[in-house]
């Protein structure tokens, strides 16, 4: 008997790019998903209070503190951090799942210990890709390009990705970002070879 295959979902695959800041991993993933790769979007929980333009479900699940600290309690998050205090975000297995189970690949852009939680949870199923700057000088120079931090921000976020560093050999894939262009394409390949495996 011949069964009809069309029944049967594929399940999607978890890509996970994670960096100290000014690594330059939001503007690879920006540009990753305008490439064709059938991402959904996962939508993150937070507890904050929305901003006059954002919806719920649409930007951000917004949480109270109860029931963010509850669904913490219930593991109910992939990972999560409190960024300030008294306010958390995280990302949800119920919101990767259900995009997975439509057959999308889910793309996260995490903060560096995230994205190990989650690469340990997926195994396989996951690709784990940590973005970084040729040098913790780069890094400097970039951060002080921006404009938008104080030298003491600055050199609170080099101090951080000094730490974060010394983690990036629990990732499957070191992308070093020197130049932009060429870190789109390698990471386009990085991601067509996972994909297609």
């Amino acid at each position: 008997m011949i069964q009809n295959t069309s029944e049967y979902k594929k399940t999607g695959k978890v890509l996970i790019f994670s960096a100290p800041s000014g690594s330059g991993k939001t503007t690879i993933v920006r540009h990753l998903l305008k490439q064709n790769y059938s991402f959904g979007f996962s939508i993150s929980a937070t507890s904050r209070s929305p901003r006059s333009t954002e919806k719920n479900g649409k930007d951000y699940y917004f949480l109270s503190n109860e029931e963010f600290k509850k669904k913490i309690e219930n593991e109910e998050f992939l990972e999560w951090q409190e960024v300030y205090s008294g306010t958390y975000y995280g990302t949800l297995k119920s919101e990767v799942e259900r995009i997975r189970n439509n057959g999308e690949n889910v793309l996260l852009e995490i903060d560096v210990l995230g994205g190990i939680n989650v690469k340990k949870i997926y195994g396989n199923e996951a690709l784990s890709v940590f973005i970084k700057a040729p040098s913790l000088e780069e890094l400097k120079k970039r951060l002080k390009l921006r404009s938008t931090d104080s030298d003491e921000i600055i050199r609170k976020r080099i101090d951080k990705a000094e730490y974060e560093l010394s983690f990036s050999p629990q990732f499957d894939v070191i992308l070093i970002n020197d130049n932009l262009e060429d870190a789109f394409i390698e990471s386009e390949k990085i991601v067509e070879k996972f994909l297609n495996k």
